[in-house]
């Protein structure tokens, strides 16, 4: 992997040429662990015998090794962990911490089901239920205090994925920790659920009826629209959209391995009067792509299907920035990336032309930001950050003896501080 920058010690090597606050770290695991693990037994965690045959290692209970987090979203003293259901042994794939629960010196606090395990839980025969949440990658809390996920209805198992029913979203009042409304994918957007793996919710805080959540699809390369008004979803597909061959390299944690995930994070500018810019990119991809709320809320335009001049290429952010999720924090007017490949986060000043050299690295840690997999910020500005090890998960083995998931928080203003991306 290059980089321009050797990690020897963060606050020595790094900070000597910034003057950024390092992010802080959280909480950390080595291995997950339930709360309520006793309550997860043979009855509650259940698989197909044939699948249990096949996959002879794995346990119909809990098994914590399998249990990878990919999501992390805080909301007024509560922290969202999601985990996909990628492997068996995962009792509930939404989680939460109640931080003010949590004890000072624990850094490893066990997690509840949310909003509960029942909810979490799938059936022995994994007859579809539309009540029960199956699998789900990352979540977002909107300006109206509703936590907006889609549930992708399927079990990544290997060799032996299964669609345990259609997609779903999921919308829940977390003022009163009730449902809202879920609102089934058709199969006339999408046959499978796999590719959605993040999503952002446009609205206002007057008009919370009047939301839209814009949802990527990293397998179709496609943009899904759902109008909360119209509780109606339409799609746009684009060239931009598709992963770049040439980007499809990836070296972490001494893995070398190649992915093509398309379209995989979408983030939303200052609001124009009426309409807010769109900024999104493929994992697999070191460009920065742009339209506007205007051209994904047009769901004429989507029918018609002409609009290819509507998306646009931003340019290059540089060598290895390949990038999970990013966010724009509409104070600083920064955006914020989860790069992967360099095990960092990235930022980009959006008053600044886009060019390689106004990018800079604001956090760079090659043991706790080991594959960056979320990234997002509460309804007070804060950026959080979730990082995973997810290659050697994959690929090889974590070692269970030592922190593998990782925690972050910081502020935009502190977290800029004496980069690029300060213009203050």
């Amino acid at each position: 992997m290059k980089t321009t920058v050797i990690f020897l010690v963060l606050t020595t090597t790094f900070l000597q040429n910034v003057l950024c606050d390092e992010f802080q770290k959280v909480y950390q695991w080595k291995q997950l662990a339930h709360r309520k693990q006793e309550d997860t037994a043979r009855s509650n965690i259940v698989f197909r015998e044939q699948i249990l045959q096949q996959q002879s290692s794995f346990n119909e209970s809990f098994d914590s090794y399998n249990n990878i987090p990919m999501g992390v979203t805080h909301h007024k003293g509560r922290l969202f962990i999601t985990i996909p259901r990628r492997r068996p042994g995962v009792p509930a794939t939404l989680n939460v911490i109640h931080m003010d629960k949590v004890a000072k010196d624990e850094q490893s606090p066990p997690l509840d089901a949310y909003p509960d395990y029942i909810i979490n839980q799938l059936h022995n025969d994994y007859k579809a239920d539309p009540k029960r949440i199956v699998s789900v990658y990352r979540s977002k809390v909107d300006a109206c205090d509703r936590l907006w996920f889609v549930d992708t209805g399927m079990l990544e198992y290997p060799d032996n994925p299964i669609q345990v029913q259609r997609p779903q979203l999921w919308i829940i009042d977390l003022s009163r920790d009730r449902k809202v409304r879920t609102f089934e994918i058709p199969e006339s957007i999408v046959q499978q659920g796999v590719g959605m793996a993040s999503l952002v919710v446009d609205v206002e805080i007057e008009s919370c009826d009047k939301a839209f959540a814009y949802i990527p699809d990293l397998v179709q390369g496609a943009i899904y629209v759902y109008s909360f008004e119209k509780n109606r979803m339409w799609s746009f597909n684009h060239s931009s959209f598709s992963h770049n061959p040439e980007r499809a390299n990836f070296f972490v944690a001494g893995q070398r391995f190649q992915w093509d995930d398309g379209i995989f994070s979408i983030t939303l500018g200052k609001r124009n009067t009426t309409w807010r810019p769109v900024y999104y990119h493929p994992m697999v991809s070191t460009s920065e792509f742009t339209t506007s709320t205007a051209t994904l809320q047009n769901e004429t335009l989507a029918n018609e299907g002409s609009y290819e001049s509507h998306f646009q290429s931003l340019g290059e952010r540089g060598p290895n920035t390949q990038s999970t999720m990013h966010h724009h924090d509409p104070e600083t007017d920064v955006i914020f990336y989860a790069e992967v490949n360099r095990n960092a986060i990235g930022c980009w000043n959006t008053q600044n032309n886009f060019t390689t050299e106004n990018h800079d690295i604001i956090q760079l840690d090659h043991k706790g930001l080991i594959y960056p997999t979320d990234l997002n910020a509460d309804v007070n500005g804060t950026i959080w950050v979730l990082a995973n090890n997810l290659p050697t998960w994959i690929y090889a083995r974590l070692d269970v003896n030592q922190f593998n998931f990782h925690v972050w928080r910081q502020t935009p203003r502190k977290a800029i501080a004496g980069t690029k991306c300060d213009l203050y």
